[in-house]
């Protein structure tokens, strides 16, 4: 039984809900693997199309549990071989159907590094956002200099990461590491919106894409415009493309059966 995060499923929309407010649900190895198995759980699931994360509370997470950043209770040797095959949250990367993070409250730390791994991001107003790893005499450890250097830039991430302070949700968007700030009351219901809305375009397209994007970025362009192309010839076998043109030809909303 999960104890850090509930899972819910509601048609073609699954839900991945952070639990532990009163500790400001914070990011451990309790969470660590109850996120991997879900999303394992979801990856398979073909009738999931859109995985929308968010958090219980008023902060999103506060990052790392106390235990994970003691130097008592951090054990290097085992951090590298537990993560040199997949780094934290490299499962929301991998998952095939696109995630949706709505970041209810303050991101710091892994929390941030988190929301980092998801697709698209929105923010309520009033949250903050920082990696203060710094200073604490460490490194962001969960892809933080990665991921935030690859959405927002070299010298926004450097800035962010160097420096160790905090951005508010509205410069966070200006820099491109959220793509909407709304209030707080509306954060859920616009979230769940874009997620549906994604959730009716092609199922195939949409995780063609999302692969063609990820993988895409660490390839050679040239490379990744032939692997963009090879996902684009598989994309016309399947029935799915063949309804797109029918419902465009025919005027109407196209019924995706995700095959």
């Amino acid at each position: 039984m999960a104890i850090t995060l509930a899972v819910e499923k509601q048609g073609h929309l699954a839900s991945v809900r952070l639990t532990r407010p009163e500790a400001g649900n914070p990011i451990d190895r309790a969470f660590l693997q109850e996120l991997e198995d879900a999303c394992a759980a979801i990856n398979d699931d073909a009738e999931v199309r859109v995985v929308l994360l968010t958090a219980d509370g008023d902060v999103f997470s506060i990052g790392w549990g106390r235990d994970e950043l003691s130097p008592d209770g951090f054990d290097a040797a085992d951090w590298h071989r537990r993560f040199e095959a997949s780094p934290p949250f490299a499962c929301l990367e991998e998952i095939g159907q696109p995630v949706v993070c709505a970041i209810n409250g303050d991101a710091v730390s892994a929390g941030l590094e988190l929301a980092l791994a998801c697709d698209v991001r929105i923010a309520a107003q009033g949250a903050r956002f920082a990696l203060p790893e710094t200073a604490l005499g460490l490194v962001p450890m969960a892809g933080g200099t990665q991921r935030l250097a690859r959405l927002v830039g070299r010298g926004e991430a450097l800035r962010m990461v160097l420096l160790a302070e905090s951005i508010d949700a509205e410069e966070a968007q200006r820099i491109g590491l959220v793509s909407a700030v709304v209030p707080r009351e509306r954060l859920l219901a616009d979230a769940e919106a874009l997620a549906q809305r994604i959730a009716s375009r092609g199922p195939v397209a949409v995780r063609y894409a999302k692969e063609a994007v990820r993988r895409g970025l660490d390839l050679p362009l040239d490379e990744a415009l032939r692997y963009e192309t090879d996902l684009t010839v598989i994309l016309q076998t399947t029935d799915d493309r063949a309804e797109g043109v029918r419902a465009f030809l025919e005027k109407r909303q196209p019924d995706f059966k995700g095959g």
